[in-house]
C-alpha cells in the first residue's frame, strides 16, 4: 500500500445467497444445503462482525431471482428463491452485538408504513444497529405479485424512451422514504411514561401525525412503535446513473456507486455532492461507499483462475454492474486506497463466493487495511450510525414542538 492512506475506511459487505457469482452455489464451500435456515446467516453475520465490519446488506426481491435484467428466466442451474431479508436480519441480530444489519426493501410495492415498524423493530432487536436498503423494481411479473398496478416494460433504466418513468419510480422510493423517516420521528423519545403508580403508560400528545400527503402515498401516522434506539436507523441506497444518484443525495445516508476507476469515482462523487447541494443536504453527512466484486486468493493468478472455472460453470462470463476485482488482499487494499483519495468514504464488497470470499476479507483485507492504519482494530460504538460517525438526531416534531 502507499505510505499515505486515507483516514479509517469503513467497510460493508453484500451478502446474496451463495455468493454473488451465479456458479458460486456448485463450489464446494458454498453449503446450498443450508441457504434457506437461519444458522446459515447467522454464520455469515459471525464472520463479517470478526472482521469488524461497518454493516452486512441483505439481498431481498419481490420476485424470484433472473439472469435477465427486467424479465423472468427458466434457468434450473442457478439458485432461486430467498428468505425475507428483514426477518433474516431479525433472526441473526440477537446473536451479534457490534455489526449493521441493512436489509434490503423494494419500495415499489411495499407500504412505508409497514416497513417503517418493521425497521423500527429491527433497531429495537439490534439494539441500535438497523438500516435499510431501498431498492426499485421495473419488472412487470413482480407487479402481477400484488395486483394493485402494471408496470410498464421498459429495457434499460438508462434508456431515453424510459426516463420518464424510472424518474417517476425513484420520485416514489423517495417519497417513501420520507414517510418511513418520519414516521420514525412521530413518537418523541420519552413519550413513554410507563409509570404503573400513576396508571400512565404513554404521553399522547408526544405522539404527532405526520399527515404526509403526496402523489404516491398519503400516510397519516403515528407509527405503532416507539421511536427507535437510533432515532433515525441508517437509509442506503444503490445509483448507477443521474436519477438514483438524485435518490441517494435527498434520501439517504449512505449511497452506493460503481466508479470503474479512480477518475469516474471523483466524477461521480462530485455530482452527488452537486445534487445534495441542490436538494438543500449540503451540510448533512452522506457517506459514498464503492461497490465491487471480488475474488480475493493468496495469488492473483489463483483469483483469476477460480473466476474462469466459475465462468466455465455458468456457461458464460459474469457480467456485473459493479466493477469485478479478482486478486491478492493486499491488491485490493491498494484499490480501496486509489479510489477513497476521490471522496469515497467507504466500500462495500460483494463475494463472489460467500463461504471463501467472505472470510478472505475479514481474514486477509481486514488485517493489511489495520497494517496502514485504515481500517479499526476494535469496535469504537454500539450503533451502526456511531460507527458511520453519525449523530442521533432528534424528532423533528420535538423540535417543532418545543
Amino acid at each position: 500500500m502507499s505510505s499515505t492512506p486515507p483516514s479509517s475506511l469503513h467497510l460493508a459487505v453484500a451478502l446474496d445467497g451463495t455468493g454473488w457469482h451465479p456458479a458460486s452455489w456448485r463450489e464446494p464451500v458454498a453449503r446450498p444445503r443450508d441457504l434457506f435456515t437461519a444458522g446459515y446467516w447467522a454464520d455469515l453475520v459471525a464472520e463479517a462482525e470478526r472482521g469488524l465490519l461497518d454493516f452486512v446488506t441483505i439481498e431481498d426481491g419481490l420476485g424470484p431471482q433472473s439472469s435477465h435484467f427486467l424479465d423472468p428466466d427458466e434457468r434450473t442451474d442457478q439458485v432461486r428463491g430467498r428468505l425475507d431479508a428483514v426477518l433474516i436480519a431479525s433472526r441473526v441480530a440477537p446473536l451479534t452485538r457490534h455489526i449493521g444489519l441493512v436489509p434490503t426493501v423494494v419500495a415499489t410495492h411495499t407500504e412505508p408504513f409497514h416497513i417503517s415498524k418493521a425497521i423500527a423493530t429491527l433497531d429495537y432487536v439490534s439494539a441500535g444497529r438497523a438500516g435499510l436498503r431501498v431498492q426499485i423494481t421495473a419488472r412487470p411479473n413482480e407487479a402481477a405479485h400484488f395486483g394493485r398496478r402494471t408496470v410498464q416494460r421498459i429495457e434499460a433504466y438508462d434508456h431515453p424512451d424510459t426516463r420518464e418513468q424510472v424518474t417517476d419510480l425513484f420520485d416514489e422510493a423517495a417519497d417513501h422514504v420520507e414517510v418511513v423517516r418520519r414516521l420514525w420521528d412521530s413518537w418523541e423519545d420519552d413519550a413513554e411514561i410507563r409509570d404503573a403508580a400513576s396508571g400512565r403508560f404513554i404521553d399522547r400528545d408526544k405522539l404527532h401525525y405526520i399527515d404526509f400527503e403526496g402523489r404516491h402515498f398519503s400516510v397519516r401516522g403515528p407509527s405503532i412503535t416507539p421511536r427507535p434506539p437510533q432515532g433515525q436507523p441508517i437509509v442506503s441506497a444503490l445509483a448507477h446513473d443521474t436519477v438514483p444518484y438524485r435518490l441517494v443525495a435527498r434520501a439517504a445516508d449512505i449511497g452506493y456507486v460503481t466508479p470503474h476507476d479512480a477518475e469516474q469515482a471523483g466524477a461521480i462523487v462530485a455530482e452527488i455532492r452537486a445534487e445534495q447541494e441542490a436538494a438543500g443536504r449540503g451540510a448533512e453527512p452522506l457517506h459514498l461507499f464503492g461497490d465491487l466484486l471480488v475474488f480475493l486468493d493468496d495469488d492473483q493468478a489463483a483469483a483469476e483462475d477460480r473466476r474462469a472455472r466459475l465462468d466455465a460453470l455458468a456457461g458464460e462470463p459474469h457480467t456485473s454492474d459493479a466493477p469485478v476485482f479478482a486478486g491478492t488482499p493486499a491488491q485490493l487494499a491498494d484499490l480501496l486506497q486509489e479510489l477513497a483519495a476521490q471522496g469515497l468514504s467507504g466500500f462495500r464488497l460483494r463475494p463472489a463466493v460467500t463461504g471463501h470470499d467472505l472470510a478472505a476479507i475479514t481474514r486477509g483485507l481486514v488485517p493489511e487495511l489495520q497494517r496502514w492504519g485504515a481500517f479499526r482494530s476494535a469496535y469504537e460504538a454500539d450503533t451502526l450510525r456511531g460507527l458511520l460517525g453519525l449523530a442521533r438526531p432528534a424528532s423533528r416534531y420535538a423540535a417543532a414542538t418545543a
